[in-house]
C-alpha cells in the first residue's frame, strides 16, 4: 500500500476508499515503529516535567530539532541518570506516535550522559542547587568526638578500604566498629549508602546494638561514573541530616564528591578518616603520664609553699601565754564575785519553796472533786447510752415497713409506665410504617423524573454529540483568547480528560498543500 497514488483522482461517484483518521493514525504508527524500531538518540534535556503520576515528559534537543520523550513510572524509577535540564543525555528508547495530538514521541527505557563534560556540568549545577539551601555551611558541621567509643563504617565489606580502616585503627587506638555493608557504585549504591547512614542514627542508645559515635563513609579511587552514586541528591541530604558526626573518605585526595561537602569532616583517603577518628594510643598514654607527673610535681610544689607560708606567719605571732593571761586575771576577779551570789540565790530559792504548802493543799482539794465527778459521769453513762441505742432500734423498725410499702408503690407505678409506653411505641412504629410505605413510591417515582432530567439537560448529553469542554486553572475557558494566553489547561471528551498546552506562533506547524487535482486519496 502507497501513500500517495499518481493515478488522476477519480470524479464524483467513484469507488475510491474513505480512510477514516483512526486507520491514517495506525497505519502512520505501523510505519514509524517498523521503521524505527529501538534507536538511540543524543541531544539536550529540556522542559522536564514529573507529574503526580509517576511519569517523566521532557524533551530532547539540538539547535534545531526538539523530539517530545516520555519514560512511564516503572522505567523512570529505574533510570540510571535523572533526567534534568540542560544537561547532555544519549538517550535509548523506541520512536511511537500519540494518536490524541497527531504527534510522535520517544518512549526513553534508559538515560546516559553524553561524556564527561556532560556529568561535570550536572554535578556543577547540583552542587550549587544545594549550596544555596545551606546544606555545605559550616555554621551546621559538627566537631568531632575525641575518643569515639564505637565507630559505624559504611564501606563494601570485601574491598581493600575496610581492611585499611580496621588496620589503621588497631594501630593507633583498638575501639569498637560496626560495619554496614553496601554497593558503592552502581544504580543501588545511592540508595544503599543514604538508607546505612539513616539506620546509624536510628539506632537507640541504649538498645542492644551500640549506636556509634562517629561514622565513617568510605570508598577507594575510581573514575567520575564509579564515584556518582555519591554525588546523588539523596546521599547529600541524608549526609546533612546526620545528627551523628561523619567523615567522608570516598576516592583519592584528588577525587571530590558532593558528600564531602555536606559531611562534618572531609578526609583525603579512607586510612586518613581513622587517622581523624581516633588519636595515637601510646601518645595518648605518655602525654598522660607527662600530665601526671606534672600534677604530682605542682602539687609538692604548692604544699610546700603552703608551708613556707604557715611558717612565716608562726613567727609573726606572739607567745601564747601573752593571749592567755587577760583572761585568766579576768576569771580571778569574778570568782571573789561568784561565792556571795550564789549564796543569796539558795536563800530566794528557799524562801519561795516555804509558801507552797499552802498552794498544794489547794490543788489536792481541787483534784479530789474532779475525781468524784469523773467517777459519777462514767457510772451515768452506760445507761445513757442503753437508752439512745433503745430509740434509734424502735426508730428503724417503725421505718422499715414504711420503706417496704413505699417500694412497692414506686414499682408498680414503673411497670404501669413502661407498659403503656411501650403500646403507645407500637402504635407509633405502625403508623410510620404505614406513612412510609404510602409517601416513598410517590418520592421516589419524582426523584426519578428528576434524574431522568439532569441526565436530558447535563453537558455529559452534549459531550455524546462531538463537543468538548475546555477547563483552565480558573474555571472553564470559552474564548479561544482566554485558551491562548493559559499556559496549560485539560479538554474534556465524553470518555476522559487530556491535557494541552497552547502553541506559540513559531510552534505551529506549517498547513500542508492541498492535493492536486490529479493526485489520489490516501492510500
Amino acid at each position: 500500500m502507497e501513500l500517495f497514488d499518481d493515478t488522476p483522482e477519480p470524479g464524483p461517484g467513484s469507488n475510491a476508499h474513505e480512510f477514516t483518521v483512526s486507520e491514517i493514525s495506525g497505519a502512520v504508527k505501523r510505519v514509524l515503529e517498523g521503521e524505527f524500531g529501538r534507536v538511540r538518540v543524543r541531544g539536550e534535556i529540556g522542559r522536564v516535567s514529573r507529574p503526580s503520576s509517576g511519569h517523566v515528559y521532557f524533551d530532547l534537543k539540538d539547535d534545531r530539532s526538539v523530539i517530545a520523550a516520555v519514560s512511564w513510572k516503572g522505567q523512570a524509577a529505574r533510570l540510571s541518570t535523572r533526567p534534568e535540564e540542560g544537561i547532555e543525555v544519549i538517550a535509548t528508547g523506541r520512536l511511537t506516535t500519540f494518536p490524541g495530538q497527531s504527534k510522535y514521541q520517544l518512549i526513553v527505557e534508559e538515560i546516559e550522559p553524553a561524556g564527561a563534560g556532560a556529568l561535570m556540568m550536572m554535578l556543577e549545577k547540583r552542587r550549587k542547587a544545594l549550596a544555596a539551601e545551606g546544606l555545605f555551611d559550616d555554621a551546621r558541621k559538627r566537631p568531632l568526638p575525641y575518643l569515639p567509643r564505637v565507630i559505624g563504617v559504611v564501606t563494601s565489606p570485601s574491598g581493600a578500604v575496610i581492611r585499611d580502616i580496621l588496620h589503621r585503627l588497631r594501630d593507633r587506638f583498638p575501639t569498637r566498629v560496626l560495619i554496614w555493608p553496601v554497593a558503592v557504585q552502581g544504580e543501588g549504591c545511592a540508595p544503599q549508602v543514604s538508607a546505612a547512614i539513616q539506620g546509624f542514627n536510628a539506632l537507640p542508645k541504649d538498645g542492644p546494638i551500640p549506636r556509634p559515635d562517629l561514622i565513617i563513609v568510605a570508598r577507594g579511587g575510581g573514575s567520575l561514573e564509579d564515584l556518582w552514586g555519591f554525588n546523588e541528591e539523596i546521599v547529600v541530604r541524608v549526609a546533612a541530616a546526620s545528627e551523628i558526626p561523619l567523615i567522608s573518605a570516598v576516592g583519592h585526595e584528588t577525587d571530590t564528591t558532593l558528600i564531602d561537602f555536606a559531611s562534618d569532616r572531609r578526609a583525603p583517603t579512607p586510612t586518613a578518616a581513622a587517622e581523624m577518628a581516633v588519636p595515637v594510643r601510646s601518645e595518648l598514654a605518655a602525654r598522660l603520664s607527662e600530665i601526671g607527673a606534672r600534677m604530682i610535681r605542682a602539687s609538692r610544689q604548692r604544699g610546700e609553699r603552703q608551708r613556707q607560708r604557715l611558717t612565716d606567719l608562726g613567727r609573726a605571732l606572739g607567745r601564747p601565754q601573752a593571749l592567755t593571761d587577760p583572761a585568766r586575771q579576768r576569771f580571778d576577779l569574778i570568782a571573789g564575785r561568784l561565792e556571795p551570789a550564789l549564796r543569796g540565790f539558795v536563800r530566794a530559792r528557799r524562801d519561795r519553796l516555804s509558801a507552797l504548802p499552802l498552794s498544794l493543799s489547794a490543788l489536792r482539794v481541787s483534784l479530789r472533786n474532779r475525781r468524784d465527778r469523773l467517777i459519777d459521769q462514767s457510772q451515768r453513762l452506760p445507761l445513757a447510752m442503753m437508752r439512745q441505742q433503745t430509740r434509734r432500734t424502735e426508730r428503724l423498725n417503725d421505718l422499715g415497713p414504711r420503706l417496704i410499702r413505699a417500694r412497692a408503690r414506686m414499682l408498680g407505678d414503673a411497670t404501669r409506665n413502661i407498659a403503656r409506653d411501650r403500646e403507645r411505641t407500637a402504635q407509633l412504629a405502625r403508623r410510620l410504617i404505614a406513612a412510609m410505605a404510602r409517601l416513598l413510591p410517590p418520592r421516589r417515582e419524582r426523584l426519578d423524573r428528576l434524574d431522568r432530567l439532569r441526565q436530558t439537560l447535563g453537558y455529559k448529553e452534549t459531550l455524546k454529540r462531538g463537543y468538548a469542554v475546555v477547563h483552565g486553572p480558573a474555571g472553564l475557558i470559552t474564548r479561544a483568547e482566554d485558551a491562548a494566553q493559559t499556559p496549560r489547561f485539560e479538554i474534556e471528551f465524553l470518555d476522559g480528560r487530556i491535557a494541552a498546552r497552547p502553541e506559540s506562533p513559531s510552534q505551529k506547524p506549517a498547513r500542508k498543500p492541498k492535493p492536486e487535482k490529479d493526485q489520489k486519496s490516501l492510500f
